[in-house]
């Protein structure tokens, strides 16, 4: 009879640990998932987009696009949703014209930015990252736009607003 105790005791506690670890691989598996499509939209970020939209520049003289950063928080102030910050930004990427430009300072001094030959699902995870995380920044972007912006960033002449 001790001995029947303790096979049910053993292959209770073997299933127990077995359920529990699968649980911890579906985690983990999902976890990856989310993980891919973060870095997904970052790679498209970093690979199409900071050619122009510099995080490396020494200072603003050296760019030639205004920071994604400044791109993001400019088309924040204009989208309260994600939906539509997701659809402006992927529509400006698809088709850039002047008058459909919110940064108009940043067309002025760099022109508009030329048409790019992007797939829509690749604009849309890039702009979904852009979204949901933190952008990198060169180094001297804060400073410079304490001082282009000291009142705040709807101070500035040009600015447009699309709600």
């Amino acid at each position: 009879m001790k001995i029947n105790n303790l096979a049910v005791l053993m292959l209770t506690s073997i299933a127990l640990l077995s359920c529990n670890t699968t649980k911890k691989e579906e985690k983990k598996l999902e976890n990856k998932v989310i993980s891919k499509e973060i870095t997904e939209g970052y790679t498209l970020l970093k690979n199409n987009c900071y050619a122009c939209h510099s995080v490396i520049s020494k200072s603003h003289d050296e760019i030639i696009a205004p920071p994604m950063v400044a791109v993001k928080r400019r088309y924040k102030m204009a989208y309260n949703s994600k939906e539509d910050f997701v659809k402006a930004m992927v529509s400006w990427a698809i088709d850039p014209k002047e008058e459909k430009a919110l940064m108009r300072g940043a067309v002025s001094q760099f022109k508009v930015m030329p048409k790019q030959l992007f797939k829509k699902e690749d604009l849309t995870k890039i702009a979904e990252y852009i979204y949901d995380n933190e952008i990198e920044q060169p180094a001297w972007f804060e400073s410079h736009f304490k001082t282009m912006h000291p009142n705040g960033m709807g101070s500035k002449k040009g600015m447009r607003m699309n709600n």
